[in-house]
């Protein structure tokens, strides 16, 4: 299940920063709700907004890491709970999003554009959320445990 939510977030993912590529100017922005909501491209050198810049390296040797996690502890995981093997199939598949994109050009294409928040993407959103998961079904076993 991990491997599987994993692709489907890396190759949705990289589908929609291909359409962003091939159809919007970079800086380019087009209001969904305006003022609310735009799809903005822009290129990111850095993480989650715009921290470490052009750490290009730092970046390739988390994702890997993430990567080579997952494949070693890929039987342990399918025995966790279902929250611990979504959360670690989206971080996966983040991971390999942007990973692919740093790989490349040494820049993630972002494009989801809410006005008062940084710029992020799709592989963004499944990394973050994949953290929280794990940390949240993480923090839930130890209250479990400690009752």
């Amino acid at each position: 299940m991990p491997l599987g939510i994993g692709i489907l977030v890396f190759i949705l993912d990289q589908l929609v920063k291909h359409a962003v590529l091939v159809s919007m100017h970079l800086g380019e922005s087009i209001p969904i709700i305006k003022d609310v909501f735009h799809i903005t491209f822009v290129l990111n050198p850095g993480a989650a907004f715009g921290m470490l810049e052009h750490q290009r390296w730092i970046f390739i040797v988390v994702a890997l890491l993430v990567v080579v996690l997952a494949l070693v502890f890929y039987k342990h995981i399918q025995r966790e709970s279902l929250i611990t093997r979504i959360g670690a199939g989206l971080l996966l598949g983040g991971a390999l999003g942007n990973l692919l994109d740093r790989i490349q050009s040494g820049l993630v294409v972002d494009f989801l554009d809410f006005r008062i928040w940084p710029v992020f993407n799709i592989a963004d959103i499944a990394i973050c959320g994949g953290a929280a998961m794990l940390i949240w079904d993480m923090w839930q076993r130890r209250n479990e445990d400690e009752e």
